[in-house]
């Protein structure tokens, strides 16, 4: 307990520390045996219990479309995560869209045309390589020199038979928030769907479903305190889509499997309280990311990745990116925790892979410097006192 009391973590993109609210919201499902089964029974059932937890479900079901920003309830199927909505937005999305346009696709000889950013998280790359594989093109459109995909450059790629359009509302990396809106209304103005991965957004930056004008979004519970293994595959009304999963046919057919209610509601609670706050909190991580960039700037031996202008809400608030040139990121990570200070190198997904990150290759980034990258994620508990125990262990530990 000492240990983990004196520990101070700065990777909140990887994963957030369960919320107070989730937690509180959680107790009732922690009853052992038939004490809890009114809280943990399937949600399918007929009997007491189980209409008991279907309740649950829907009243959770409720609140997360609310705190969304969503019409109505039905528009959010649950998932085991993000990567799953990810995956069923791109395989279901452009499979119904191409059954819509079988005929002109048969005409081209063309399965139809999918476009993705370059700098997705490979929740949304592999799916669009296991897309080419099985017949479809696909287009990667490239930010700018500043992380953002721009309108015009997706304009460019633009086909007649471009049938989804998929870009990332907030990079998980170097915190580079995408023009939604407008990449939206040029997929729109093509006759595509448009999704987005809204994962690292919500509760960092205003992420109202409903005025993004988007046809699909994911999210994800524990990137804002609730609990890991649950996600939400947001999905507008009458926007074209084959299920995924196959079987019992929950979740209005969209996604079939028993649902995790204890997730939901935690997913529920934590989404509520960051949107609540969000306005607060945005203010004062954006205020302790301008002090660390300030002050890593001021190191020798320290790039930082991006200039990024004081107060920019063009970035999320909470994520700050350098370079140490000629020292790996495994290196600095490794000694840093060893110092009691947890960062990463970039997203956790590919923590493990040996190459230099395509965001940062994306960007103009070397691959000599993106070997020697680190990430630096902030939350709900990160104080400026730890950040300036932060710089302090960075300095030794260069040195």
């Amino acid at each position: 307990m000492e240990q983990a009391n004196n520990y101070v973590y700065l990777d909140y993109a990887a994963t957030a520390p369960l919320c107070e609210e989730a937690r509180e919201a959680l107790l009732p499902f922690l009853d052992a045996g038939a004490c809890g089964i009114a809280q943990q029974a399937n949600a399918n059932s007929l009997h007491t219990p189980g209409r008991k937890a279907f309740e649950t479900m829907e009243k959770a079901r409720k609140h997360l479309s609310q705190a969304l920003g969503a019409q109505r309830p039905s528009e959010l199927v649950f998932t085991s995560g993000a990567t799953e909505a990810d995956n069923a937005a791109l395989f279901g999305m452009t499979k119904a869209a191409s059954e819509q346009r079988h005929y002109a696709a048969k005409q081209s000889g063309s399965l139809g045309h999918v476009i993705v950013s370059s700098i997705e998280h490979e929740a949304v790359l592999q799916p669009a390589h296991e897309l080419q594989r099985m017949g479809y093109e696909v287009s990667f459109v490239a930010p700018n020199a500043f992380g953002i995909v721009e309108a015009e450059r997706l304009e460019a790629l633009m086909q007649d038979n471009t049938l989804l359009v998929s870009v990332m509302m907030a990079n998980s990396e170097i915190g580079s928030i995408a023009p939604i809106q407008e990449l939206a209304r040029c997929a729109h103005e093509h006759h595509a769907l448009f999704h987005t991965d809204a994962t690292q957004a919500l509760g960092k930056t205003p992420c109202v479903v409903s005025e993004l004008g988007v046809d699909a979004a994911s999210f994800s519970a524990h990137k804002i305190g609730g609990l890991k293994g649950v996600g939400v595959l947001y999905l507008k009304a009458r926007t074209p889509f084959v299920p995924l999963l196959l079987g019992g046919g929950q979740e209005e057919g969209r996604r079939s499997t028993t649902q995790n209610v204890a997730g939901m509601v935690s997913f529920a609670a934590a989404a509520q309280a960051a949107v609540e706050h969000e306005a607060a909190e945005s203010l004062r991580l954006r205020t302790l990311r301008d002090y660390l960039y300030e002050q890593l700037a001021a190191l020798k031996n320290v790039r930082i990745t991006l200039d990024i202008p004081k107060e920019s809400t063009h970035y999320l608030p909470n994520i700050v990116h350098f370079l140490v040139p000629g020292i790996e990121s495994e290196t600095l990570i490794l000694r840093l925790d060893r110092e009691g200070f947890g960062v990463s190198g970039g997203s956790a997904c590919s923590s493990h892979s040996l190459d230099p990150s395509h965001v940062l290759r994306a960007i103009g980034v070397k691959s000599d410097d993106a070997y020697c990258a680190l990430r630096v994620s902030m939350g709900r508990y990160t104080t400026k006192e730890q950040i300036d125990a932060f710089l302090l262990a960075l300095q030794k530990v260069i040195s």
